[in-house]
Parts: C-alpha cells; structure tokens; sequence
C-alpha cells in the first residue's frame, strides 16, 4: 500500500534499476541491505521515500521468513498474516493475545488479522514485528 521502487529520477538507467532489484532480492541479512543502502547514498545521492519504502520492505521480508510467512498485508487499516503449513508460532500464545486484544483475530486455520492504525510504512512494519513477536513459538 506504499510505493516501492527505485524511480527513474533517482537511477536512470533501466538496466542498473535491474541490477539493484536484484541484488535487493538476494539479500539474505540485515547487512546485506545495510550496505546496499549505503551503495545507493554514495552512488545516487539520498533515498527517496520510495526507496526507503522498497528497503524496509525488504527487511520485512527478511525479519518474516523465520516465521514461516505465506502471503502478508499490511494496511493503514489491518495487518494480514498468512502462514505456510508449519509455522514456529505458539497456539497457545496466539489463543492468549486472541483473548487479552481485541483487535486480533484468526481468519481461517492459517490466518492471523490485526486492525491497527498505521498511517505510515514504518509504523505498519513496527505493528507486524510487534504481532509476530506476540506468537513467536
């Protein structure tokens, strides 16, 4: 729900944009993208917002690969979280904060849904982390 790119104003060349989604996606660590972030300042000058978006995307989706994460959603509204067939995710703890936080509820076996209020990118993924840790096994 946020744009996420590298624009053309920012890096013109087609094929250079190319290579850096690349890269991007083959990053495996937090360093990995700390240090592409670094690239892009050194070589284009400061991340526009759509390129800090495109960043902390990323390390989303590192932060949720642990957690065995299918599909995610995350709106200014409502988080969604779909989870692959074996999640390392504790039933109980997610019965518990079921129960403690109305807001949260399940969507079907594998579905956990959060309404939040989350305006900005950053704030969305700090409320992803937050349910994540909430169930974590």
């Amino acid at each position: 729900h946020t744009p996420a790119l590298l624009p053309s104003d920012y890096c013109s060349d087609v094929q250079e944009r190319l290579a850096l989604y690349k890269r991007l996606a083959n990053c495996e660590a937090e360093d990995d993208i700390r240090d592409l972030q670094e690239e892009l300042i050194d070589r284009f000058g400061e991340l526009p917002p759509q390129t800090q978006a495109l960043l902390e995307t990323h390390r989303l989706r590192l932060f949720v690969q642990p957690f065995d994460v299918q599909k995610l959603d995350a709106s200014e509204a409502r988080i969604h979280v779909q989870f692959g067939p074996q999640p390392p995710i504790d039933p109980v703890k997610v019965i518990q904060l079921i129960q403690k936080d109305r807001n949260t509820s399940m969507a079907g076996p594998d579905k956990l849904t959060r309404k939040v209020e989350a305006r900005e990118l950053k704030q969305r993924v700090v409320e992803v982390r937050r349910l994540l840790e909430a169930v974590r096994g």
